[in-house]
């Protein structure tokens, strides 16, 4: 079982993430901010991923610290998961629908960070929620994990429907890179022999 529990506190926000990468889509998730919990719920029920983030943040002043804090611990926590990459098929992606919407998310576990999102959301605002806070979620995970994403919305009229293909596709992509390649064994896949 590929599994790890990272916690960071500051002045600003307290969080505790425990993941299982080899799980069943479980997830118990309390940050205060329920579209938020709502879109990490897609990643651990499309990942197959376990899933248990609990945080508390400045709300009071806005989403922005707690939304890319709970990014950055669970970029640590799946950096740990994962461990030395040794089997793992390094490359996932995953093409999403959701009514008009769709959006296509790629995955390399690289070892190197980078995030490209283009992603046009059609409004600012989805409830309560920021949609310029998924920038920062997704920047602040590959920054701690590793691990290059690229994130395109190819179209969408509803800027909902376009967020959660977004989280949808990367839960599906990150299921496909981290998961086993049997006919790899222990070898690690890069001709470098690392990652």
């Amino acid at each position: 079982m590929r599994t790890a529990q990272v916690s960071r506190n500051t002045a600003e926000t307290q969080i505790t993430v425990a993941i299982n990468l080899d799980g069943s889509g479980a997830s118990r998730l309390a940050t205060g901010i329920g579209f938020f919990d709502h879109m990490l719920d897609q990643i651990a029920r499309h990942g197959l991923i376990d899933l248990d983030i609990q945080a508390k943040g400045d709300l009071h002043i806005d989403g922005h610290h707690t939304v890319e804090d709970v990014g950055i611990t669970l970029g640590q926590a799946i950096a740990r998961a994962v461990g030395d990459k040794k089997g793992i098929r390094r490359y996932g992606h995953a093409y999403v629908p959701l009514d008009e919407a769709l959006s296509r998310v790629v995955i390399d576990f690289s070892g190197r960070p980078g995030l490209e999102w283009n992603v046009p959301f059609v409004r600012a605002m989805i409830g309560e929620f920021d949609v310029d806070l998924a920038h920062e979620f997704f920047q602040g995970l590959v920054n701690h994990a590793g691990i290059t994403v690229h994130v395109d919305n190819l179209r969408g009229d509803n800027a909902h429907h376009q967020c959660e293909t977004v989280f949808k596709a990367f839960g599906r992509a990150l299921r496909a890179a981290a998961e086993h390649d049997p006919r790899l064994g222990d070898a690690v896949p890069s001709t470098k022999g690392t990652l």
